[in-house]
């Protein structure tokens, strides 16, 4: 893949090593910002708006939360009834998810630390990536869904940052950094541009704006 491995290194150190609080904070009930409530409440918007793309019962179906996070999704696929394979690329956000599943979802979810596309998690009925593929170029995330789609049988439903003046104001601030000195950088996306590199079978489903939080919701079948 073209920058995958560089890109995924600094996914890792981010979320392991500088976010890991900033998250389970803002997965949580707990007290926030005014900024950071609107991201928590467009998240919520969209993590209900990628469910809706799935069945209401997922009994015996197997489900790839691809970049699970604390767990909010993989605990929502569990109480559909789907047996989750719930990766993420940071161990300490894995643990937080591990330690916030209810216990009558245990025998249904099987966690691991890793990468998301990594063949050893199997085959699945579906994918669900939910802001994991935010900092990857076009043709990364073509990639990425081309080897998910050889081992998936149904839809893959995945967000992107797209290309609005406001993020895009924020990509081209972010470049002005040294790699070495800041996060990983969101790469807005337009819908045809990546629909090139994807090919067929990406299709829109919406986007979801709340604040500081901006995000389209994209669907691949393979």
């Amino acid at each position: 893949m073209t920058d995958y491995s560089t890109t995924r290194a600094r996914v890792e150190h981010y979320f392991d090593r500088s976010a890991t609080k900033v998250w389970e904070r803002l997965c949580s009930d707990a007290p926030v910002s005014r900024i950071r409530q609107t991201v928590r409440a467009g998240r919520d918007a969209m993590r209900a708006t990628m469910l809706a793309q799935l069945p209401a019962d997922l009994t015996g179906a197997r489900i790839l939360d691809a970049g699970c996070g604390t767990g909010l999704m993989t605990a929502e696929l569990a109480a559909r009834g789907a047996q989750v394979v719930a990766v993420d690329i940071s161990p300490q956000l894995i643990a937080i998810a591990r330690d916030r599943l209810e216990p009558r979802f245990a025998g249904q979810v099987t966690f691991a630390a890793g990468d998301m596309t990594d063949e050893a998690h199997g085959r699945f009925d579906h994918v669900i990536a939910m802001d994991s593929l935010i900092y990857y170029s076009g043709p990364d995330i073509a990639q990425i869904l081309h080897r998910l789609a050889q081992r998936t049988r149904g839809a893959i439903v995945f967000t992107v940052a797209p290309r609005t003046p406001f993020l895009m104001t924020f990509f081209t601030l972010g470049k002005l950094f040294p790699r070495a000195d800041r996060s990983p950088t969101m790469i807005p996306h337009a819908f045809d541009t990546l629909a090139q590199s994807t090919g067929p079978g990406l299709a829109r489903v919406g986007r979801i704006s709340r604040g500081f939080y901006i995000s389209d919701c994209l669907e691949y079948r393979p």
